[in-house]
């Protein structure tokens, strides 16, 4: 069987970047090549979870590749056949909105939109703190486009942020295997994590 590639994409959820970074090491060692992108925040905004371009060195340094950081580097990824399928790894709010939308306005939306029109599965790691509220509608939207699918996603931290929800990192890799067989990986809401010292 020939080697699959992955375009693994990054959106602006800086606090779950090092989460993203481990799930793009697990995929390169579970025999995946990988096409980084970033959204041209991702790729151009330093904060405190670190600077951007430590993330764009490590990301390079994980693919073997250059980061795809441009609208028109990303148009060819799905007409040309360059990847298997696209993980948005973490999908922000606003890129859920633009998805649903149907709004190509960044690189990681425009490698959504290519991998989209040829059928290519696309692979949504969400991470939003509306998830619950605004970002519902987009979410449920996306949920009944055709190729579309998420990692499970769970609420991160009820008491405090009752509207948030992260997806499961270490469930990507399942969520990309089913996704390339045509399957929605289930559940897709997770039980909310036990707080720290509950067991």
């Amino acid at each position: 069987m020939r080697e699959l590639t992955l375009g693994f994409a990054l959106c602006g959820s800086f606090c779950t970047f090092s989460r993203a970074m481990e799930e793009m090491r697990r995929a390169a060692a579970a025999g995946y090549r990988l096409v980084p992108i970033m959204s041209q925040n991702a790729y151009e905004t330093d904060t405190r979870f670190g600077r951007a371009a430590d993330f764009i060195w490590e990301a390079e340094d994980i693919c073997g590749r250059k980061v795809i950081h441009t609208i028109a580097g990303a148009e060819p990824l799905g007409p040309k056949r360059m990847i298997d399928a696209l993980v948005i790894a973490p999908c922000t709010g606003n890129t859920l909105a633009k998805l649903a939308l149907g709004v190509t306005d960044t690189p990681v939306t425009m490698a959504a939109k290519s991998c989209l029109r040829i059928g290519l599965p696309v692979v949504l790691c969400a991470a939003t703190n509306d998830a619950l509220a605004a970002s519902a509608q987009n979410i449920g939207r996306l949920m009944n486009v055709k190729n579309v699918y998420f990692v499970p996603l769970r609420q991160d931290d009820p008491a405090q942020k009752p509207s948030s929800a992260v997806a499961d990192f270490s469930l990507l890799l399942p969520a990309v295997e089913a996704a390339l067989q045509g399957r929605q990986l289930q559940p897709i809401l997770c039980a909310p994590a036990k707080p720290a010292g509950e067991s």
